[in-house]
């Protein structure tokens, strides 16, 4: 550790202590760290620049436990900070988040240049870890068994100005064989439904036209609370609210997909037709071995009642491929639910083995290379599925609300990109008045590829709306220390690279 008197000299040119925080794994991951950032600019931090790449005087990992090598991983990046926190005096580390919950003093006897571990259940006390730290020359490790404040209640330094997550739950009552996620963040806590609109009806008040509800198993809302019909009751309360243009949630469970949830998706206006709900395997017998609460015919049926409710719904998934025991049979009949269910997107995963699971210690554990070739087949599968889905887009007229970092070529193309109610994403041609991040155009699509529509024409309309201003808003004065407001992206992936067992949020 550094002397006390060394510690006094962390600080930016202008006087300011910056910090960086790297994030891994889930949806909830994210939204923890939106409330890290919010905390640290509350106690005075500012962001570091991008590409800081650890030169700040705090840099905060909130990790993740579900990947195989996540412990390797993380003491890899805090082995390249060592040096950095030795010739940066005052220089402060900290890790939280799921694995930080689960090897709690391993972490320190393993990087001993760390100051501070926190757990899921505490992020809220990050800022006085910290100087505690400073003040007692110590590393300060405090990781709760339960959730001390609902994430929800803390500061927050949003990353978007017209979308935002909002926290329903937190924790999950299911033992899936593969999650370690209910050990590491607790059975499901369920927050008070005026809670939780009371928070919308704000973010909208600042200029957010777009919410996404989030939750571990986030139609299970109501357990906690004794209200088997909470989750459609909520969705239909968002519909009363003024100036909310659209909401979506994720991740649903099978288990938990009641027919009332259906109609109110279905007749409630400001709900997207979209519905991403994880598969995970076709196989019933596989399905039994992860302790999944459901079976294929279960799961083919609810989609089946949500395509005769909302015709145009864009439905996505998320499937293991490899999974312990799993035979050439068990992944056919998840090839054959693939095509029943023809899914406008899905991400797909290889199994891996995930320490303190059930699952990293069967027997049948897959050999990598029956793993990837299964894999190779179910992408080939999905992908013609999604491009087929796709074209039947062509020719179809659609609101899109504009989004900021989606396309990747707009520069070079001309283009501007955006969300269509379903999630899909499209490449429209700019059009000739300013339109911003947040503003809805009306446009026509010209074509379809797997991943995405472009619309070649003009636009027929621009609606500037109260998100777009609130964005230039943002953009346009010097960024505030404060609470601002918004949401990570989300949606349709970039094509399907080789991938590990899904992130915590995929239930």
């Amino acid at each position: 550790m550094t002397s006390s008197s060394d510690r006094s000299t962390a600080v930016s040119v202008d006087g300011t202590k910056t910090y960086e925080i790297r994030t891994y794994g889930c949806q909830m991951n994210v939204h923890d760290s939106e409330r890290l950032s919010g905390l640290l600019e509350e106690a005075g931090y500012v962001r570091a620049p991008k590409g800081a790449d650890g030169d700040a005087d705090v840099v905060v990992f909130n990790t993740c436990a579900v990947r195989e090598n996540a412990d390797n991983k993380l003491y890899g990046n805090l082995g390249r900070l060592a040096p950095m926190k030795t010739a940066r005096p005052g220089m402060q580390i900290a890790v939280g988040g799921c694995l930080a919950q689960k090897d709690r003093d391993t972490i320190v006897k393993k990087a001993p240049w760390v100051d501070v571990v926190f757990g899921t259940h505490n992020i809220g006390k990050l800022p006085v870890l910290l100087e505690r730290a400073r003040v007692q020359e110590e590393a300060q490790i405090e990781i709760a068994e339960s959730l001390e404040a609902f994430p929800s209640t803390l500061p927050t330094r949003r990353e978007s100005a017209y979308a935002a997550w909002v926290s329903i739950s937190v924790g999950c009552n299911n033992t899936c064989t593969f999650c370690i996620v209910p050990a590491l963040r607790g059975k499901e806590e369920d927050r008070r439904p005026g809670d939780i609109l009371a928070e919308i009806e704000a973010l909208v008040a600042e200029g957010v036209s777009e919410i996404t509800l989030l939750g571990q198993n986030v139609n299970a809302y109501g357990s906690d609370l004794g209200d088997r019909e909470a989750f459609s009751k909520l969705l239909r309360a968002c519909g009363q609210i003024e100036g909310l243009e659209r909401v979506r949630f994720t991740s649903p469970h099978p288990r938990d997909f009641t027919d009332d949830v259906i109609a109110a998706m279905a007749e409630t206006p400001n709900v997207m037709p979209q519905l991403h709900m994880p598969l995970q395997s076709g196989s019933d017998t596989i399905l039994k071995a992860m302790r999944r609460s459901y079976r294929q015919e279960r799961f083919l049926g609810i989609i089946e009642k949500v395509r005769a409710a909302i015709p145009h719904a864009a439905i996505s998934t998320d499937i293991i491929v490899g999974f312990p025991g799993e035979t050439e049979e068990d992944f056919e009949q998840t090839m054959h639910t693939v095509r029943e269910a023809r899914f406008a997107n899905a991400f797909t995963f290889q199994y891996s083995k995930r320490p303190g699971t059930p699952a990293a210690t069967m027997e049948g554990q897959i050999p990598k290379e029956v793993v990837q070739a299964r894999y190779e087949r179910l992408v080939a599968l999905q992908e013609e599925i999604s491009w087929e889905e796709n074209k039947k887009q062509v020719g179809r007229t659609l609101e899109v609300m504009v989004a900021e970092g989606e396309g990747r070529k707009d520069g070079e193309t001309h283009r501007l990109s955006g969300r269509a109610p379903d999630n899909r994403l499209v490449h429209f041609t700019k059009p000739a008045e300013d339109v911003r991040p947040g503003d809805v155009v009306t446009v026509e699509i010209t074509y379809a590829a797997p991943h995405h529509l472009l619309a070649e024409g003009e636009v027929s309309s621009v609606r500037r709306t109260r998100a777009g201003d609130a964005w230039e808003k943002r953009t346009a004065a010097p960024k505030p220390a404060g609470v601002l407001l918004g949401l990570p992206k989300i949606g349709v992936p970039a094509p399907l690279p080789a991938a590990e067992t899904p992130a915590c949020g995929n239930h």
